[in-house]
């Protein structure tokens, strides 16, 4: 079921998640912007620095300036046994200082030393200008390249409105080639764009399951509109439960009417027919035959008789048998059928049924959705019934009758069994259509 549409979807995905992996791998190939620049890694900078130990102390060259005074001043004059053993050592240091080529330096080596020494300061001062640029780029403009290069730091992108914009036209072909009504192809498309603009992927990973969630939400915001529980609202009602049934001719209303009374069956819930198509040749026939399969009692009038009195018997016949639910056909028309649908009022007034349910082709495509949308504008509807939706390839009804009525689709006929019924449930379509 859906596999066309499925199809399409998932070619969406994958054409998304290839496009993007190629951009983050040529993000990841591109030079670091440091680098580009010119600036010194940190940690050659680290190894480029002279070693401290190396730089003559301050407490060095006081010990030294004293010993050169005694020296002159010892000059012409005898020196004391305390003296002559500090000369003796100064001496000997004097000479080691010589040997190891570390003597006292004279003036112009001492100016060469203090010139070195401003360049070292000069030097480790230049670490804090550094930390400072940052800031300054961001003053003069630079912020998004900074928020760029941070996010490629921590193996990020951003993704943006232009990364998408030919693969959303490429979803919007496909939807609309799947019967997808176009308003409702508008709505995925502006769900999956806000979905995704803005997301942040990390490189080089696969970005599948960021794509998928965000079609997936946006596919379900759309099937999932008016949904409500139609077993819990049938057992919460008052009984007998009236539901009505409408649609054109031929799409399976009398059909999908002898199912539900399976369906009710299996839920400990009785049921009565009503013949409400007292028009149609044959309507009496079908019905019977269904009843009869089913062992099921039937309300019936002869032909041409008012459908309204034919429903508001069955309604009687079950309330005087505990009856739990009335299902009642009524005959097939179009929404410019003035006095079919004049009828379908009557019944409204009359009867007030709990559900006005309306049934139609899944296979019919972009009419069952144009038709749901006028059905619903002339007599209002409180659900819908997609019949023979196992022999539709493309799923564009399923995808738009609910949105464009507001109303949900309630359950999906699959086949000619009475069991063919399936619950419609918009997370297991979602799921079916995008994979888990």
């Amino acid at each position: 079921m859906f596999d066309g549409l499925k199809d399409k979807l998932s070619g969406f995905t994958s054409d998304v998640e290839e496009d993007v992996d190629e951009e983050a791998l040529e993000a990841e190939e591109e030079p670091d912007p440091d680098e580009a620049d010119g600036e010194v890694p940190a940690d050659q900078a680290t190894d480029a620095e002279p070693a401290t130990d190396a730089q003559p102390s301050e407490g060095d060259t006081q010990a030294a300036t004293p010993a050169a005074t005694d020296d002159q001043s010892g000059t012409g004059s005898e020196p004391s046994a305390a003296d002559s053993e500090a000369i003796d050592e100064s001496a000997t240091a004097s000479s080691a200082a010589v040997e190891d080529g570390d003597a006292v330096p004279d003036a112009d080596s001492q100016s060469d030393d203090a010139a070195e020494t401003e360049a070292d300061s000069a030097s480790k001062a230049e670490p804090e200008s550094d930390e400072a640029e940052p800031e300054s780029d961001e003053d003069d403009g630079g912020r998004g390249l900074a928020a760029k290069a941070k996010l490629m730091a921590t193996g990020k992108t951003v993704i943006e409105e232009e990364d998408l914009q030919s693969h959303l036209d490429d979803l919007e072909l496909a939807l609309l080639s799947s019967d997808v009504e176009m308003s409702v192809a508008n709505e995925i498309l502006d769900g999956v764009k806000e979905n995704l603009t803005g997301q942040t992927r990390r490189r080089l990973s696969s970005t599948g399951n960021l794509v998928r969630d965000a079609l997936r939400e946006s596919l379900y915001d759309v099937i999932n509109v008016g949904q409500f529980d139609f077993d819990e609202r049938v057992q919460q009602a008052d009984k007998p439960v009236t539901i009505v049934f409408t649609g054109v001719n031929g799409v399976g209303k009398t059909t999908s009417i002898a199912k539900l009374a399976q369906y009710f069956e299996e839920r400990g819930l009785s049921t009565v027919l009503a013949n409400g198509d007292t028009y149609r040749a044959g309507a009496n026939e079908q019905l019977e035959k269904h009843a009869e399969n089913l062992d099921k009692k039937i309300i019936t009038h002869e032909q041409g008789s008012d459908p309204t009195a034919v429903v508001y018997d069955a309604v009687e016949y079950a309330k005087a048998n505990d009856i739990d639910v009335v299902l009642g056909d009524t005959a097939g028309r179009l929404h410019t059928s003035d006095d079919l649908m004049a009828q379908l009022e009557k019944i409204d007034r009359n009867i007030d049924p709990d559900m006005t349910l309306f049934v139609d082709e899944a296979v019919a495509g972009q009419d069952a959705v144009n038709r749901a949308r006028e059905f619903n504008d002339a007599a209002e509807i409180d659900g819908a019934i997609l019949t023979k939706a196992d022999a539709d390839p493309q799923g564009g009804a399923a995808i738009s009758v609910a949105h464009v009525t507001g109303k949900p689709i309630l359950f999906l006929g699959t086949g000619q069994d009475y069991d063919d019924l399936e619950p419609f449930d918009p997370e297991e379509i979602v799921d079916s259509l995008i994979g888990e």
